[in-house]
């Protein structure tokens, strides 16, 4: 489980890293593609990064679909239980587990369609190239810009809400055996605590 954790961290945090270098690189590149410098601006104009943008697009809508699965297992979701925590204990793991398992369901069926999707989108042709069968199915549609096939770009509906709703089932065997639901204080920074109480801890053994 946490060679999943950890994968699915490094994913988002890669997804991330790679749209703001790419954005990076596309603005710099528009800025001084506008300079009237000999020699630069003509190498620079013959650079096309119109795609910079579709890329960018498709690399943040893949990171809020894992990422949504990400705050589902840390427990940052913004909710309002105000209500629910005012519950009698018994009450309240039942209306959460009610929540979780509804969070589950709706996205197994966010998965189930998106495999629909991306079958229909083009998928299904690429799989009976790859059998060599020979029934007609449409080659399916490629972006705009990229020329990248869409039936592997919208594969992250079905993988993000299939790892999204395993993680409202995870969270859900958790707090049926411990009563504890994932907690995130947005006030807190990783790290932070540590460094502080460092130099407390050595100046009190001295």
């Amino acid at each position: 489980m946490k060679i999943l954790d950890h994968l699915e961290e490094w994913l988002i945090a890669s997804l991330i890293g790679a749209a703001t270098l790419i954005i990076f690189v596309a603005v710099v590149h528009r800025y001084l593609a506008g300079l009237e410098i000999p020699g630069l601006q003509d190498w620079l104009l013959g650079l096309h990064l119109g795609w910079a943008q579709e890329l960018t697009i498709i690399l943040f809508v893949w990171m809020a679909k894992f990422g949504a699965a990400y705050g589902v297992r840390t427990g940052i979701h913004v909710g309002v239980d105000v209500a629910i925590n005012q519950m009698p204990d018994r009450i309240r793991a039942r209306f959460v587990l009610f929540g979780l398992l509804a969070g589950a369901s709706f996205t197994a069926i966010v998965c189930t369609l998106g495999w629909m999707l991306v079958w229909g989108n083009g998928l299904h042709h690429e799989y009976n190239l790859l059998i060599g069968s020979t029934e007609f199915v449409p080659e399916g549609p490629v972006t705009p810009d990229l020329e990248w096939p869409t039936w592997a770009v919208f594969l992250a509906v079905p993988l993000g809400s299939a790892l999204m709703c395993f993680r409202f089932l995870q969270v859900a065997w958790n707090f049926w055996h411990t009563g504890e639901l994932p907690h995130h204080d947005h006030a807190a920074v990783d790290g932070l605590d540590d460094e502080e109480t460092a130099p407390r801890a050595e100046g009190s053994r001295a």
